[in-house]
């Protein structure tokens, strides 16, 4: 069964990336809900998805910096 918490921390990167994308700049308060999102995910992942979530998290950094 896919982690569901996996499946929510790649949503809310993609929607902040395609955000960004489009020149609206997200808040520091959604960047902390990506960023917890993540967090969560990685409590109830699998090394294999938890090295996806280092991924999203770099992106994260990468793109809203």
């Amino acid at each position: 069964m896919e982690n569901n918490f996996l499946n929510q921390a790649r949503q809310a990167v993609q929607n902040l990336t395609n955000r960004n994308n489009r020149q609206n700049q997200p808040d520091e308060k959604e960047l902390q809900a990506v960023h917890d999102a993540i967090q969560s995910a990685y409590e109830q992942s699998t090394p294999e998805e938890q090295q996806e979530l280092q991924e999203l998290e770099n992106e994260l950094r990468t793109h809203h910096q």
